[in-house]
């Protein structure tokens, strides 16, 4: 359960830079260097977390700490339950 936590976490902090980009973006007047850096940054804080979160991701899946669900996820499940069961 702390992993999906973290996840929910890092993905709002995503959001919240990706806001932070289009504000200063929107606000900055013609050749303004200041509110230019301010959007990069922000854009590469948005990149770097996009990036942590997917290898946080992959990381807690590889370790069992999270688990596929869905549709597919299911399948799989039967498919194994059948093989199991099948001589």
């Amino acid at each position: 359960m702390p992993i999906k936590v973290i996840i929910i976490i890092a993905f709002l902090f995503i959001v919240y830079n990706l806001g932070a980009a289009l504000l200063h973006l929107v606000k900055r007047k013609e050749n303004d260097i200041e509110a230019s850096k301010r959007t990069a940054r922000a854009l590469t804080w948005r990149i770097s977390l996009s990036l942590a979160l997917f290898l946080l991701i992959v990381l807690a899946y590889a370790l069992g700490l999270i688990e596929p669900q869905g549709i597919g996820a299911r399948m799989q499940q039967v498919r194994h339950m059948q093989q199991t069961q099948s001589p």
